[in-house]
């Protein structure tokens, strides 16, 4: 099973959709930039599909260009979006929650 097929709180809140998938995947590393070839495969998703969602993602100014490696354009999530912000803060919110629910369920058992 790879990384991606595992349930996560995150999908189970807000729906498993490729536009859920890709916003999870750059939260998850909103340090880091990205190809687009690497956030599909990240996500799970085709390339294909990521393209047909990619100008909508864009335009929300949710992620941004960062730089440029040969042919590769790279982006990051736009931590000077409010939005991405406010996204990011209830992430990791969901996060801490998730691991301290699995943690004292495993001190129950």
């Amino acid at each position: 099973m790879k990384f991606q097929d595992e349930p996560t709180i995150f999908r189970e809140l807000f729906g498993d959709t490729p536009n859920v998938r890709v916003l999870e995947y750059l939260l998850e590393g909103r340090e880091l930039d990205h190809s687009i070839g690497d956030i599909a495969e990240g996500a799970g998703i085709n390339r294909v599909t990521l393209f047909r969602l990619w100008p909508k993602i864009e335009k929300s100014k949710l992620v941004m260009h960062t730089r440029k490696i040969g042919n590769a354009k790279l982006f990051m999530l736009n931590m000077k979006n409010p939005y991405a912000r406010n996204l990011a803060e209830m992430f990791d919110k969901l996060l801490q929650e998730s691991f301290a629910k699995s943690k004292l369920e495993k001190i129950r058992h």
